[in-house]
């Protein structure tokens, strides 16, 4: 007899214990159906997103059809902004526009288009190598050559970027680094004659420019 409330109370501790163990599983289901809700809100929105990106980034290739690249970089950065895919889109529309800007002698607008482009794909050479043509032609043959150097990084076999950073090296009257830049490219081109040109071009400055051999001594008579 002296057992019976020893079990009536262990049994209602368990009861206590089950009874919590189902309030802790209902907000435990509660909290995983509120999760799920919002990740199946959440894969709506970004279904929806990514199809407004589609239609932004299909109206910007229409309009890069057409060169009208302010409305295709306009399109282009709705798109990305939806959809981080479509970066490289508006990457390629700043550079277009760049280049455009270019040929109409536009260097500074040219320069902050391939600046944006850098920003947004700072992987392709070529922005690179398009920059620094411009700045060639702003005669800043330094931030040239910064962003040959930057190309070659990039694309160590490419032999236009040592030949186009040797001449900026050679008018800087540089001749050891040209020099240098023109081996680089006869080694990828033994057959180039711009480098082959250059090469005989830096041989004469260096013979001009080599300490001029101490007279020999006269023999005694």
């Amino acid at each position: 007899m002296r057992l019976r409330p020893t079990i009536l109370g262990l049994s209602f501790e368990f009861s206590k214990k089950v009874n919590v163990q189902q309030e802790i599983m209902k907000k435990y289901s509660t909290l995983t159906l509120v999760v799920a809700l919002a990740f199946c809100l959440s894969q709506s929105v970004q279904a929806q997103a990514n199809k407004e990106a589609a239609k932004f980034a299909r109206e910007g290739a229409e309009a890069s059809k057409n060169q009208d690249w302010e409305k295709a970089i306009d399109l282009f950065r709705k798109a990305t902004d939806r959809d981080r895919k479509f970066a490289p889109n508006l990457a390629v529309a700043y550079q277009q526009r760049g280049f455009a800007a270019a040929n109409d002698q536009k260097f500074q607008d040219a320069i902050r288009d391939f600046g944006e482009a850098i920003k947004i794909n700072s992987r392709d050479a070529r922005i690179y190598e398009q920059r620094a043509a411009v700045e060639m032609k702003m005669n800043d043959s330094d931030k040239a050559l910064a962003d040959y150097s930057e190309a070659i990084k990039l694309s160590p076999d490419e032999v236009r970027y040592y030949l186009y950073r040797g001449y900026i090296y050679e008018i800087k009257g540089n001749v050891k680094n040209s020099m240098a830049d023109t081996e680089k490219a006869l080694k990828l081109d033994k057959h180039n004659a711009e480098a082959l040109s250059r090469k005989e071009r830096l041989q004469k400055v260096q013979s001009m420019n080599a300490p001029a051999a101490a007279p020999a001594a006269s023999k005694s008579p």
